[in-house]
């Protein structure tokens, strides 16, 4: 019987949360400190200073620096569904000469669109990937 209440309360514990992954959407307030921690610089979630498209995201944006001098935007949707138009929004507003390699500067992660100054190394990629939290 206490066996059973203990296997019971270990179960109860991982779906409250304790090792359970969780669906929430990743936001801007809740990565901030972890890029900031990670090396980035200049981290901002100013909707002045991310820029038009990352300003207006329902989750926030983010604008920073990596240790590699690429600065990254990411803009956060309202959920996973929503990121598409959000990629459109930055090919289309994206300088002519930065148009034809979208693919190599940005990328998505459930409902946060990140977007690159140039290619990232996989170390800044990696970080800020890691970084995305709720």
């Amino acid at each position: 019987m206490a066996r059973t209440i203990g296997i019971a309360l270990a179960v109860a514990l991982l779906a409250s949360g304790c090792g359970v992954r969780t669906s929430k959407p990743f936001t801007a307030q809740g990565t901030a400190g972890c890029l900031r921690s990670h090396g980035f610089t200049g981290v901002t979630t100013n909707p002045g200073k991310v820029g038009f498209i990352a300003g207006f995201a329902d989750n926030g944006g983010i604008r920073a620096t990596s240790a590699m001098d690429n600065v990254l935007t990411i803009a956060f949707t309202a959920d996973p569904g929503s990121t598409s138009s959000t990629e459109q929004a930055f090919r289309s507003h994206a300088p002519k000469s930065l148009r034809p390699h979208m693919s190599d500067i940005m990328q998505t992660n459930r409902n946060a669109v990140l977007v690159w100054t140039t290619t990232p190394d996989p170390g800044e990629l990696d970080a800020a990937t890691r970084c995305l939290n709720p």
